[in-house]
């Protein structure tokens, strides 16, 4: 699939209300950014790294989805590994995740989550399951 999917560009839910901002979906690149604000940082001040784990999660699963969705299944993260490398305080959290595997029931993608210094903050290994969609 070449270009970004309107369909999976709606942001709702909980990814709503850490405000996250999709900017591209494909099946093979996903990226995102999300403001920085003061509900997501934890008590000394740095973005939450529940918050990054989150990004990193569904960016993986709407890559994943523009695909399996329309074959009637859904994409759900199965494990996420992130590894926090150096804090966001302010600014905007970017967030671009590659496809690294792509198989009939898992997906895996490397997720990198960077300041607005383009320095590296996070890395994320995301698997995500792909099973049918529940009737």
């Amino acid at each position: 699939m070449n270009g970004s999917d309107p369909r999976f560009a709606r942001v709702q839910g909980f990814d709503a209300l850490y405000g996250l901002e999709v900017l591209e979906v494909t099946d093979e690149l996903v990226r995102a950014q999300v403001a920085v604000r003061d509900e997501l940082r934890q008590p000394f001040g740095l973005v939450h790294g529940g918050v990054l784990a989150s990004i990193s999660e569904t960016l993986a699963s709407l890559g994943t989805a523009v695909v399996v969705m329309p074959e009637g299944n859904a994409a759900m993260g199965a494990s996420n590994a992130t590894s926090f490398l150096r804090p966001i305080v302010e600014g905007t959290i970017h967030a671009r995740a590659l496809r690294r595997h792509r198989g009939r029931t898992t997906w895996v993608w490397d997720v990198e989550i960077t300041d607005d210094a383009d320095r590296l903050c996070a890395l994320t290994r995301m698997t995500i399951a792909v099973r049918p969609i529940p009737a």
